[in-house]
């Protein structure tokens, strides 16, 4: 039963990541109809990361009431309504208002899914779990670029994926039992051992490491998503690319990170988490070098790729290391706040370019990622000085 539960938490990050490409895809064809500045998909993108952040806090009660399976199913539930609001909305700040709910969904499912397989799975399985998110992530460009051919419009795109959020909705909630059962058979192991209280933000910082992994979960996500929202922008605006091949490119940075963490899956065997992380760095290193020759796009499309190469192991790694560093008890208070801490850079990084976007140029992509890949290589080194005694060595698990 514990082995089946995998294709239904596979299937759930799926879900997770079709929507989170589309508005970089489909923007700048929305911003010209919607008559509103380039800069405005930045608000739209923060109003989804503040909704994940306040679903990611709350995610430990949430999962301890109800359990994770329906929190699962009642999140993506939540999302695929949101999207179906996006496409039959006209005005920008009607948007606005469907971001809301979009926006706690995609946290529910993010931070619930995330411990129970840090706490229940090998390193393995959380990188194929991502990779999942980024075959979803993959989709949703590819389907937004088909929606826009032939003078197709942005509605369509967001349609046809809330349509696939709804398919996948009923197969969660048919999957109810399953959760069930594991949770029986997780109670019958535990006995009648007293469960963890949920930490208070107040004492989860105070715990050593803590500020470290936020700055890192921060300036990841904040990579991350300004290549996805902005990178299509950057094709369009810097080599004169049309939308919907600008689209097509932009897609190949997801392309980049799901096929880089179905690699990393059989990577972590031989690797540690802390030298995934560092190998997922040195790529991403390597892409923004990529982005800074002064080339054609003959260039760029790779330095892209290679970010989302890097990008890979990076982010679900850091996630599985959380239970050596900060304790199997409290996993699901950190990873909340770990969540939280990357919604923020979500939040509000890409629309700090934005603004510097539309006041300068688009070309400051390759300075902005760089800079925040220093921020991060840097925070994560102290993190692992404060937390080196309770990582074990090279090729550790926390399941066995």
């Amino acid at each position: 039963m514990f082995q089946l539960l995998l294709p239904v938490i596979y299937l759930s990050f799926i879900s997770l990541g079709l929507p989170d490409s589309l508005l970089g895809a489909a923007w700048p064809s929305m911003y010209q109809q919607l008559s509103v500045p380039f800069s405005f998909a930045g608000i739209l993108s923060m109003i989804i990361a503040v909704g994940t952040v306040v679903s990611s806090l709350q995610s430990h009660r949430f999962t301890k009431r109800y359990g994770t399976g329906k929190v699962t199913a009642v999140s993506v539930l939540v999302t695929a309504l949101s999207l179906l609001g996006f496409s039959f909305s006209h005005s920008y700040w009607l948007l606005c208002l469907w971001a809301v709910p979009y926006g706690l969904g995609a946290g529910g499912v993010d931070a619930s899914l995330n411990n129970y397989v840090a706490l229940h799975y090998k390193s393995r399985h959380m990188s194929w779990l991502h990779c999942m998110w980024g075959i979803g992530a993959s989709l949703g460009p590819a389907v937004m670029g088909a929606a826009l051919a032939n003078g197709g419009k942005w509605n369509a795109g967001y349609r046809y994926i809330g349509i696939l959020q709804i398919i996948l909705t009923v197969l969660l909630f048919f999957s109810l039992p399953l959760w069930k059962k594991d949770g029986e058979k997780q109670q019958e192991q535990m006995g009648t051992e007293q469960e963890p209280e949920a930490l208070s933000l107040r004492k989860i910082i105070k715990r050593k490491g803590i500020k470290e992994v936020m700055i890192a979960f921060f300036c990841y996500s904040a990579i991350e998503q300004t290549a996805g929202l902005w990178a299509s922008s950057y094709f369009t605006l810097n080599y004169g690319l049309s939308a919907e091949k600008a689209a097509g490119y932009a897609s190949l940075f997801f392309v980049g990170i799901t096929v880089g963490r179905g690699i990393s899956g059989f990577i972590t065997i031989k690797l540690s988490d802390s030298q995934m992380v560092r190998l997922g760095q040195g790529l991403i290193l390597a892409g923004i070098l990529l982005l800074f020759l002064p080339f054609s796009s003959a260039c760029a499309i790779p330095g892209l790729i290679f970010i989302g190469l890097g990008c890979a192991p990076v982010y679900p790694c850091l996630i599985h290391s959380t239970p050596a560093f900060f304790g199997r008890d409290y996993s699901q208070s950190v990873i909340g706040l770990q969540m939280a801490s990357a919604y923020a850079g979500t939040c509000l990084m890409p629309p700090c370019f934005g603004i510097l976007a539309e006041q300068f140029h688009v070309t400051l992509l390759p300075w902005y990622l760089f800079a925040l890949l220093l921020l991060m290589m840097g925070s994560y080194g102290v993190l692992l000085k404060k937390c080196q005694k309770k990582v074990f060595t090279e090729g550790w698990n926390i399941v066995k």
